[in-house]
């Protein structure tokens, strides 16, 4: 369900290598649109229970009005992403057996499915730590916990739902706390430790924010038109609808094609190079 490209900004290769971490919506039996819930709202236009399919999916697992979601009220369909676990789980997981034709495989594929992309969520961090050569005194650690990780999303299906993807999710962030902080530290200045702020319509505009920590701040419909965003740990933050016209995200950390999709930007906003510039952005 990932916004397409503008012919202007091709896709750029994903951390770990091509398509490793991208979503391949033609090779995914539209788990995204089966197997997660949508509530009426600004981002969906009906409610829609988890397991239950949209009712915009085509039979062969095509969106039908994908080239209008947003102006057809499916605007969160546009920002989702799944880091490539649609295609890991139709593909790999399940040998290319899909929901339909094996039905006795649907609710097993669906509860898998979420556990595989926080899994690979975890991936694209892990992969974007390893980018800041700052970092490099955690790279023998990094590198495990990516080759741990992975083989964790190559479990049975079975296996898949019992995992604590909780107490995975915290030794990894142990990492990337420490990651975070050598790429920061060099940044000269007081830098503000911003985590978990209420920045909700904030005006930053033009705001140097070089190596600040915006770990789960809520940047809400905030103007960062223009703001310096260099180095700064943006994992989790809520960027719905802020403005980043103009800003300068490159060099960032943990920054997420969701979150790119998810805010305003124009052709002068500079982006991590892992990072696909969102079509509706001006």
């Amino acid at each position: 369900m990932r916004t397409p490209t503008s012919p202007d900004h091709p896709p750029r290769p994903a951390p770990g290598g091509p398509g490793t971490l991208r979503a391949d919506c033609a090779s995914c039996f539209g788990l995204c649109c089966v197997a997660l819930p949508f509530i009426a709202s600004a981002d969906f236009a009906r409610d829609k229970a988890a397991g239950e399919p949209c009712g915009n999916l085509d039979t062969d697992f095509r969106c039908g009005i994908h080239a209008r979601l947003r102006a057809g009220g499916y605007q969160g369909c546009t920002v989702y992403d799944c880091f490539g676990a649609g295609q890991q789980v139709s593909r790999e997981t399940f040998g290319g057996r899909d929901w339909r034709q094996h039905p006795d495989t649907a609710r097993a594929m669906f509860d898998a499915f979420p556990v595989v992309r926080h899994l690979r969520e975890l991936l694209w961090y892990l992969t974007d730590a390893l980018g800041h050569e700052a970092a490099r005194p955690l790279h023998p650690g990094l590198r495990a916990l990516l080759a741990e990780t992975g083989a964790l999303t190559r479990r049975e299906p079975a296996e898949l739902v019992r995992l604590d993807v909780a107490a995975h999710r915290e030794k990894v962030n142990t990492l990337l706390l420490r990651t975070s902080e050598l790429v920061r530290a060099p940044v000269r200045g007081r830098k503000k430790d911003r985590r978990g702020a209420d920045l909700m319509g904030a005006r930053l505009r033009g705001a140097d924010l070089r190596g600040v920590s915006l770990r789960g701040a809520d940047l809400i419909a905030a103007d960062l038109s223009g703001a310096d965003l260099r180095q700064a740990d943006l994992i989790g933050a809520d960027l719905r609808d802020a403005d980043l016209s103009g800003a300068d995200l490159r060099g960032s950390l943990f920054l997420t094609q969701m979150q790119a999709n998810a805010a305003r930007g124009d052709t002068a906003t500079g982006l991590p190079p892992a990072l696909d510039r969102p079509a509706h952005w001006s």
